[in-house]
């Protein structure tokens, strides 16, 4: 395989970079080698949004376009840059003259101590590339993974919302067909490499040269957009002996429907897939927006969500309760397997070496069907789940024909709960039907205790959400009878 090392633009001049250990963080980097301290580390977790920088790509849908996306640099691999462009604070004003994004908070008296600003500033910045005039709702979801501990919100908040559709255009705007053509230079080069401190990182550009990699070498650790993987290393102070980037893959950055199912590829981030699910399943669309900030799923994939084997990981449950499966692919050969039957004890699969996750097929909802999905956790906002359930009812008028109910961090693996649904599948879905399977999930799970939540407290929650799912079930049965009526 062709390689080559690894270019991007940093705000609006080409880096070329090699001999660094590919286990940097964006945000070391710019912090210890470029010298650009606008960025700051909060949390070193991808909590408080101080790293925020902004990543420009071509649009995977035209070519000639730019998408602007807010990451967290701190828990980023230096190695996912090339191709990219890296924008951070420093470059925002014009001369003498500060951005639209930095003026507005000095107008609107949006910063204190001055800490969290700049990545207010690039959360804004990144906003008002896509959205002139945002409303307060969307002012506030690009926000949501930026903390502030000494000024308060409503300025910052206010700031965001004011109109940049009569702001002069700032430098990326004059540099826009430029950045462009760079770009596309840069994709056009070969996949990519990294070396330093005997580490190693490759970012191969379709499947048959990720399939290589990995078969070349088996215990290479895949990364898409690392913001769980990174944590070992900001977090853990491990270090990575080779790293293989999954998100220049272009078999693996799709989405795609048919007339029965959504097929998305395992290194998609959330954030372009989350209106069509939204689309087809409201409460997946609902719960994809609390799986973590902006910047994380502007960064997290399905298929890390996945693939880490996590015992709290948000999708698996919603996936296992519609039933989806999941496509691997090792050295050519591909089988589909259930996503329930991905997962065999904690941090354990049924993956092969050398075989990766290449896209999850979701089945398209039909007349009857319904999908509740719950997520416990202490914030409603960016917070891990102590107990995330989801539930796929069918239902012939009040019988149900079909049910599955799964559940996260209730076990050592996301699973199903059999003897809930017995008492619930070829039944009217009712009170005493709902109750027996209340009871009847304390023979499906064992949970433990920790720091998110007592055994007790889990199952107690877990039982309560059934009735909770059958009582909202009833209430849109009885309003749907009342406006016919009407």
């Amino acid at each position: 395989m062709t390689k080559s090392t690894v270019r991007f633009l940093l705000n609006n001049d080409v880096v070329t970079i090699e001999n660094i250990d590919p286990n940097l963080t964006v945000l070391q980097y710019l912090r210890e080698i470029q010298f650009n301290t606008g960025t700051k580390e909060g949390c070193a977790s991808g909590d408080c949004g101080a790293c925020t920088v902004v990543l420009a790509e071509l649009d995977s849908d035209n070519a000639s376009q730019l998408t602007y996306n807010s990451i967290n640099s701190c828990i980023t691999f230096v190695g996912n840059l090339h191709g990219k462009q890296l924008i951070t604070v420093e470059d925002l004003k014009d001369g003498a003259k500060l951005h639209h994004a930095q003026q507005t908070l000095v107008d609107n008296h949006g910063t204190q101590c001055g800490f969290c600003t700049p990545g207010f500033v690039m959360s804004s910045f990144a906003l008002h590339k896509h959205n002139k005039t945002p409303t307060r709702a969307e002012v506030l979801e690009a926000l949501a993974g930026n903390l502030c501990r000494c000024t308060g919100y409503r300025s910052i908040i206010e700031a965001a919302i004011t109109s940049s559709t009569n702001t002069d255009d700032d430098s990326f705007a004059k540099h826009y067909q430029q950045t462009v053509a760079t770009l596309t230079e840069l994709q056009k080069l070969p996949a990519p490499t990294l070396s330093g401190n005997g580490h190693n990182f490759i970012a191969p550009k379709n499947i048959d040269e990720l399939a290589y990699e990995l078969t070349s070498e088996p215990d290479s650790t895949l990364v898409a957009g690392g913001t769980d993987l990174a944590l070992s290393v900001t977090q853990n102070l491990a270090t990575i002996d080779k790293l293989v980037y999954v998100g220049n893959v272009a078999e693996l950055t799709n989405i795609e429907e048919t007339d029965s199912e959504i097929i998305i590829g395992s290194a998609l981030p959330y954030s372009k897939f989350i209106e069509t699910l939204h689309h087809y399943y409201p409460d997946l669309g609902e719960m994809i927006e609390r799986i973590g900030s902006k910047q994380v799923r502007n960064n997290g994939t399905l298929g890390g969500n996945i693939g880490n084997a996590s015992p709290i990981g948000d999708m698996p449950p919603a996936l296992i309760a519609l039933g989806a499966t999941m496509t691997l692919h090792v050295n050519g050969n591909e089988r589909t397997i259930l996503v329930e039957d991905y997962f065999v004890d904690y941090k354990k699969t049924v993956l092969k070496p050398s075989e990766f996750i290449k896209s999850v097929q979701i089945p398209k909802p039909v007349a009857g069907q319904t999908l509740k999905l719950y997520k416990i956790s202490k914030r409603i906002d960016d917070d891990i789940s102590a107990v995330l359930a989801a539930f796929f009812i069918e239902q012939d008028g009040q019988e149900i024909t079909n049910v599955r109910l799964a559940f996260g961090g209730m076990a050592a693996i996301p699973k199903r709960a059999p003897a809930a649904e017995e008492k619930l599948q070829g039944n009217n879905l009712t009170k005493e039907s709902v109750m027996q399977a209340k009871q009847a999930l304390t023979n499906d799970f064992n949970p433990m205790s920790d720091v998110r939540a007592s055994s007790n407290y889990r199952m107690t929650v877990a039982q309560n959400l059934i009735e909770k799912c059958y009582l909202e079930l009833q209430s849109k049965v009885i309003e749907t009878r009342v406006v016919n009526y009407a």
